[in-house]
C-alpha cells in the first residue's frame, strides 16, 4: 500500500541520522559506566581566578545506545566572587520517588558525561549572567516534574534544561535537535515558546510538532526526533547528528 511505503521511507530518513551517528563514533555507544571518565573537560574558567558571575549550558552524548540519538544537558552557575560552581540537572537513575530526579551539586561544572566530552552551548558572564542566575534559580523551584523521568518523549534531563531556559529570558540558549525531551510541554499543554524561550512551538506530548524561532529556526519533530534548518545561522538541524553548518 502507498501509505505504508511512504511511512517506511519517512522512518528510514528519520533514523538515518542516528545510524550515521552510531557508525562514525559521534554517538559512541558506551556500556562501562563504572570506568567511564567523569573528569573535567577543561572548558569552564577557574572559579578561583575569575570573580564575575558565570552561567553555562552544556550538552554531552547520552550514555549507552541512547548516545546515538540524544544528548544529556545541564546548567552550571557561579555567583559573584564564588570559588565554586553549582550544577543543576535531572538524572533518571539512582533515585526514589521521595527523593526526585532533580540534582543540584557543587563542584566541577564541565565533567565528561560518563565518557562523553561535553560541549558548551551558551556562556554568560558579568551583569547578564547575574540576572540570568536569578531567573534560573527561581525557575528551578517551579519545575513541574521534579519526581518524574521518562527517557522518551519526556520529561527528562532535556525537558528540565529547556524549562529553565524558557523561564529565563536572559539565557536564550539554542538546544540541539538531539536534546530529545526539550519539546515536551506537559500532558495538557500543546502550544508554547520554543526551548530557547523565543518564537512559537506546537508540540503533542513531545512526540510530534514543529517550532519556529529566530534562535532555532524551523524544526519539525516526528516521534521525538527533530530535523530542520536555521537560515539565520546557516545551519541544518538533524536527528542523531545535531547542528551542522553549511
Amino acid at each position: 500500500m502507498l501509505w505504508l511505503r511512504r511511512l517506511g521511507v519517512t522512518l528510514i530518513v528519520i533514523l538515518m541520522g542516528p545510524l550515521i551517528s552510531a557508525a562514525n563514533g559521534t554517538g559512541k555507544i558506551r556500556s562501562d559506566w563504572y570506568s567511564a571518565s567523569r573528569e573535567s573537560a577543561g572548558i569552564a574558567p577557574d572559579p578561583k581566578k575569575i570573580t564575575d558571575p558565570i552561567l553555562q549550558v552544556y550538552a554531552a552524548r547520552a550514555f549507552s545506545w541512547r548516545g546515538a540519538f540524544a544528548v544529556h544537558t545541564w546548567i552550571a552557575i557561579k555567583d559573584q566572587n564564588a570559588e565554586d560552581y553549582e550544577t543543576h540537572e535531572v538524572v533518571g537513575w539512582g533515585h526514589h520517588d521521595d527523593s526526585g530526579v532533580l540534582r543540584s551539586r557543587t563542584g566541577v561544572p564541565d565533567r565528561y558525561w560518563y565518557g562523553a566530552k561535553p560541549v558548551l552551548l551558551t556562556e554568560l558572564k558579568g551583569q547578564l549572567a547575574k540576572k540570568a542566575i536569578r531567573e534560573v534559580r527561581e525557575a528551578i523551584t517551579t519545575y513541574p516534574w521534579p519526581s518524574s523521568y521518562q527517557s522518551w518523549p519526556g520529561p527528562n534531563s532535556n525537558t528540565f534544561t529547556a524549562w529553565l531556559i524558557r523561564q529565563s529570558p536572559s539565557v536564550k540558549a539554542n538546544l540541539p535537535p538531539t536534546a530529545i525531551g526539550k519539546d515536551y510541554l506537559g500532558p495538557l499543554t500543546f502550544i508554547g515558546s520554543a526551548p530557547s524561550g523565543t518564537g512559537i512551538q506546537l508540540s503533542l506530548w513531545g512526540s510530534f510538532g514543529f517550532l519556529l524561532s529566530e534562535v532555532e529556526g524551523l524544526e519539525i519533530n516526528i516521534f521525538g526526533l527533530s530535523f530542520g534548518l536555521n537560515p539565520f545561522s546557516r545551519t541544518l538541524r538533524l536527528a542523531g547528528l545535531g547542528t551542522i553548518s553549511f
